[in-house]
């Protein structure tokens, strides 16, 4: 039985509009203009899927003569690509999605100051998805990932960041040039396949967050040929770091009483938030973006989108910025860059190891306010590898693991949220690109490789049962710039303490006493497992190069 379906496109200065499907008698028929400034049309539809676009006269300054133009619905669901269609799935009469039921909503999900982050890219994390323009064939999927999630629990992270997943061109590459705003990027697969991974992941107490792109679009977005400089900047606001068209969020229609641009993003966040239940959103290039006002809007638009449920936010500004996350701030947390090369500095001995261990561990000497303000990370999908940082360097096999465990030591125990690149966690050793690269497998019947993954999974169990490293409380005990010997301690209120002893220079120290240890009695080391005894706040270590010591505090 046929049910009336409404098909709508705003358009509010552009004089004509038709809706174009194979499933109307003429293949399109006319639209008409409310004075509300939508074009509506009502379609008897029996339940099924029904391809369709608008051919629209465009207001864009690029095309003469508000000549007429087709493009896919910008609130599209679904995208068909190839046949440049947007697809109306319909069932009594009304849009939907799918009919997924979800399972594991009342799990409880972790605090932000007890986040440790995964960021991923589906497309390269477990490829086994033929998909046309990726290496070899294969693009990885949801399906894939959620068939991966008993490895990602046992490695023990419990938030999942998922770099762009809407619909951009080719299906392949970062994501962040993004085309359909509500549309998933098809070779990723289904709305239900990301529902299920989403509902899998809180089925295991890992929550997920978005990363989304509000900055800018790619140049082929609808929104761009049917009235440009209704949604969009003609000069970018930063042309160093210009990456498509702009979306302008100072432009105010006093005809229609609408901010046009901050509506269409209100309508995108919460549509991921209600629809997919996401529990975050990481906001890429703020710095480019230039507008806290804006930014704060949206971050409370889409806080009351995911009541009653708390929705955790982030931002990307490069230079980081600590206001962006601090009392005032729009975000709950920080991307901080700056540990990535203050690492690559200390590891290449570019600087005094002892003044970069300071700041790594202390972003307050940045301006951060504290743990859940900021975001520590090695390396993000934006820079090369660790390892091919250290390959790049002639540093190999033994050498190289020991470096990358070093710095898995202070991101793990620094204060702050700790996020991992995918692979990091096994020595992945890929440049960065844009092209496809899968994560390498069988890396892991290497034992170091096998070896860097236990440290990580480990360490990332320590901070998770201990409070230590979960607070905002951090102190250097013990400093000694001439062997390149720094002490910090971790502590919280209610007794838990964890001291870390990190040689930062390339010299094997044998037989090095520390003095001025908070607590006197037995503490275990946690890397090679073995209690030791602290007697007037001392204590002799061996210290290798590139390595730190963690000893955890067992109260008697």
């Amino acid at each position: 039985m046929a049910n009336s379906v409404e098909f709508e496109l705003w358009a509010p200065y552009n004089p004509e509009a038709a809706l174009v499907g194979d499933f109307l008698a003429d293949q399109s028929i006319e639209m008409k203009k409310g004075d509300d400034g939508y074009f509506r049309i009502s379609v008897d539809l029996e339940d099924g899927c029904y391809p369709y676009k608008f051919r629209v006269r465009s207001k864009s300054f690029f095309i003469e003569g508000d000549d007429w133009v087709e493009v896919i619905d910008p609130y599209a669901k679904e995208v068909d690509e190839t046949a440049q269609m947007a697809i109306a799935r319909i069932k009594d009469g009304n849009f939907i999605i799918d009919d997924y039921v979800w399972q594991h909503d009342q799990v409880d999900l972790p605090a932000t100051n007890q986040l440790v982050i995964y960021e991923m890219l589906v497309q390269d994390f477990a490829p086994e998805e033929t998909v046309k323009g990726a290496k070899d064939g294969q693009s990885g999927s949801f399906k894939s990932v959620t068939d991966k999630l008993d490895y990602l629990q046992s490695l023990g992270i419990n938030a999942l960041e998922l770099m762009p997943v809407q619909s951009c061109p080719m299906e392949i590459g970062w994501g962040y040039n993004l085309r359909h705003y509500f549309a998933l990027r098809s070779s990723y697969g289904k709305p239900s396949d990301l529902k299920r991974l989403i509902d899998e992941c809180h089925a295991r107490s890992i929550s997920v967050i978005l990363d989304i792109v509000l900055n800018h679009s790619e140049s082929e977005s609808p929104l761009t040929a049917i009235d440009y400089d209704y949604w969009y900047r003609r000069d970018p606001k930063d042309p160093d770091n210009s990456w498509g068209p702009e979306f302008d969020y100072e432009h105010y229609d006093d005809n229609y009483d609408r901010y046009p641009a901050r509506d269409f993003m209100r309508d995108m966040v919460n549509f991921w938030i209600t629809e997919y239940h996401f529990d975050g959103l990481r906001f890429d290039a703020v710095k480019q973006l230039d507008n806290a006002e804006f930014l704060s809007w949206i971050v409370d638009q889409a806080g009351i989108a995911a009541k009653p449920k708390p929705l955790f936010t982030a931002g990307e500004h490069i230079p980081e910025k600590p206001e962006i996350s601090g009392l005032e701030g729009p975000v709950d947390s920080s991307w901080r860059v700056s540990f990535h090369y203050n690492f690559l500095d200390l590891i290449f001995q570019e600087q005094s190891g002892i003044e970069l261990v300071k700041t790594l561990i202390d972003p307050t000497q940045q301006g951060f306010q504290g743990t859940s303000n900021v975001i520590n990370y090695l390396i993000s999908h934006d820079q090369d590898r660790l390892m091919a940082h250290l390959a790049d360097a002639n540093i190999f096999d033994e050498a190289a693991f020991k470096r990358a465990k070093f710095g898995a030591a202070l991101v793990l125990t620094a204060m702050g949220i700790p996020m991992i690149w995918m692979g990091e966690e096994f020595g992945e050793y890929k440049h960065k690109t844009l092209e496809p690269a899968p994560l390498d497998w069988a890396l892991l019947d290497n034992s170091e490789n096998e070896g860097l993954l236990k440290y990580y999974q480990g360490l990332i169990a320590l901070r998770k049962q201990n409070s230590a490293l979960r607070s905002d409380n951090i102190s250097v005990f013990h400093e000694n710039g001439d062997d390149n010997v720094i002490g910090y301690l971790r502590w919280h209120e209610m007794g838990a303490q964890v001291a870390v002893i990190a040689n930062c220079s390339d010299n094997y120290i044998a037989d090095y006493s520390v003095s001025d240890l908070p607590q006197d009695g037995t503490w275990h080391e946690w890397t090679k497992n073995y209690d030791l005894e602290i007697k007037k706040g001392q204590v002799t270590l061996d210290l290798p190069e590139y390595e730190a010591q963690v000893l955890v505090w067992n109260p008697q």
